[in-house]
């Protein structure tokens, strides 16, 4: 029946819908699952060829369940539309399961690793290169800028296949990056990606000192574009690049979270905007600590890294472009992911899902590998599972102190959580979501904070800690000072690069009088641990409400689906 037709075309999209019935045989996506008609769909693996779903039909009245009835209905899987088959094969991301091909953004945090390999050589050189591969990338969004020596034979569009060879004969795919009239002779072709994580794409070089050129253009030959040859030329060395880079998080700003947005002002960003005076504040903060210069925000938040060595900025640098830049932009794709999300069909809502597994991916990055268990990450993912260890807020019940951190255990029900209500419509739901995912996003930048005040005065810490110390508060100054500018005050003066002298008490005093305000408590925090004393430090203790501000019901409506897999509200559908 065209019901039925109707309900698994939408359900090869998409693990949940919300739906009602308009009309005979037609339905429209919920913004809400009520409580009245409910029905459960659940997808299985293909057996044998065959995709299964089962449906559960539940009428519901005053919590009680009144008619329960199931329906199994089984399709060929040539019905199943292909595009639930790749969806089905993306990999995970620490657990997450995205809904779209991302893999090219997870790679974000090859950028970082290399960044790092520099800043560790300790050289005036290293430290050019470093600063040319965060200005200029080398592992994401990679593109061939070729010259045709004829021109292009006809108009093409963005998007448009372009295919030619690599310097083994083999043939490389990619797309039109751009618009382009007849005649042009200077275009970009952006590479194909893949679903593999490990082999997303081949052509990495850009600004990285360690290229990959396996799936680059060879230097001259023929493009294939929209059924013509093409002769072409350009130099790989030099002619492969990047257009996403973890400068451009920062340098875009403006027009992605500040005023070119539906949602714009984003208001994370917007207490950072107007803490710093500038749209540009981390890549400010990162391009001083690289050049050993003093910042020049106009309003707060200034650091003179001429008073550091190659230790001091080194660490000013590689927690900036992680903790500052980054960070933001995973708020920003969450943001977007609201911008984008629908109240209509589930299928309007590509871009919203999109957007979403981007944030994810930034938060994560791609060495943390499907099941986010490693040592050596990059991003925010591993940053929890740090912190954690330093305040025994690992485990799932954040007491233990290896592991997971419960920030992540948190994180990652929220993203689910978040990635359904997108999905689904539900962006009421999902804004709310966003809001306790950028809340969870602070603490470990907190606990970076006073871990280091702690260390500068009570265990001789000297410029790497002091560095650590400063760019873990300029991480999260902003949003202590949107709650009290006192408190920010009092948190700059004791961990600002030059700072005369620490009191960690005074620091921890601070960020615990805005613990409410920002929507944690001291038990999501924690405190500063001595596994070799196994105790805390002394004055590092957790301070007292011991109450958790994960809502109850995130977690509830989270092993709900896990039990009885996903949601679709219909009315009268039997």
């Amino acid at each position: 029946p065209q019901p039925i037709k109707q309900l698994l075309t939408a359900a090869q999209h998409s693990r949940s819908l919300c739906m009602r019935r308009q009309g005979e045989g037609w339905f429209t996506v919920l913004r809400h699952c009520d409580r009245t008609n409910l029905i459960f769909i659940e997808r299985h693996e293909d057996i044998n060829h065959i995709r299964l779903f089962i449906i559960y039909y539940l009428h519901l009245h005053s919590n009680s369940i009144m008619k329960f009835s199931v329906a199994i209905v089984a399709t060929n899987l040539a019905v199943a539309a292909e595009a639930a088959d790749r969806r089905l094969s993306y990999e995970m991301i620490a657990g997450y399961k995205p809904e779209s091909q991302v893999t090219d953004h997870c790679a974000i945090d090859l950028d970082q690793a290399a960044i790092e390999r520099q800043l560790g050589l300790s050289t005036n050189e290293s430290f050019l290169n470093a600063a040319q591969i965060y200005n200029n990338g080398g592992n994401s969004k990679s593109y061939a800028q070729v010259t045709l020596t004829e021109g292009l034979a006809s108009n093409i569009n963005k998007g448009d296949v372009i295919s030619g060879k690599n310097a083994d004969g083999n043939e490389i795919s990619g797309k039109s990056y751009d618009d382009y009239e007849s005649a042009t002779k200077n275009i970009k072709v952006l590479y194909e990606t893949t679903d593999v994580q490990a082999s997303y794409v081949e052509c990495q070089v850009g600004s990285l000192k360690e290229t990959n050129v396996k799936g680059c253009f060879t230097a001259d030959g023929d493009l294939t574009i929209g059924g013509t040859q093409h002769a072409y030329t350009y130099t790989p060395a030099t002619d492969n690049k990047n257009d996403r880079t973890i400068a451009g998080f920062s340098t875009g700003a403006a027009a992605k979270m500040l005023n070119g947005c539906p949602g714009c002002p984003y208001t994370d960003f917007k207490y950072f905007n107007d803490y710093y005076g500038t749209p540009t504040y981390a890549d400010e903060w990162v391009s001083a600590a690289l050049e050993g210069r003093s910042t020049t925000f106009p309003r707060n938040g200034n650091a003179n890294f001429a008073q550091y060595g190659f230790d001091g900025r080194t660490q000013a640098v590689k927690k900036g472009t992680a903790y500052l830049n980054i960070f933001m932009y995973v708020i920003r794709e969450f943001e977007d992911a609201l911008d984008d999300c629908k109240e209509t069909f589930m299928q309007d809502n590509y871009n919203s899902v999109n957007a979403w597994d981007e944030g994810v991916c930034f938060y994560t990055g791609s060495i943390e590998g499907a099941d986010g268990v490693t040592e050596d990450g990059k991003l925010l993912h591993q940053l929890a599972d740090k912190r954690c260890t330093d305040y025994k807020t690992c485990g799932p019940e954040g007491i233990d102190q290896a592991g997971k951190a419960k920030v992540n255990y948190d994180m990652f029900d929220m993203l689910a959580l978040g990635k359904e209500q997108v999905m689904s419509g539900n962006c009421p739901g999902a804004r709310n979501t966003v809001k306790k995912i950028t809340s969870k996003m602070y603490i470990p930048m907190i606990q970076g904070a006073m871990r280091y005040a702690y260390k500068v005065e009570m265990l001789q810490g000297g410029e790497t800690e002091k560095a650590e110390g400063a760019t873990f508060a300029a991480a999260v100054l902003p949003r202590v000072n949107a709650e009290s500018s006192s408190a920010a005050s009092t948190i700059y003066n004791n961990l600002s690069v030059g700072a005369g002298s620490t009191d960690f008490k005074q620091v921890k005093a601070a960020f615990e009088s805005v613990y409410p305000a920002l929507g944690i408590t001291c038990a999501d925090v924690g405190g500063l641990w001595n596994e070799g004393e196994k105790a805390y430090y002394p004055g590092m203790e957790p301070c007292g409400d011991g109450v958790s501000t994960m809502d109850d019901s995130s977690g509830a409506m989270i092993s709900t689906g896990a039990s009885l897999s996903l949601a679709l509200v219909l009315t009268a559908l039997f």
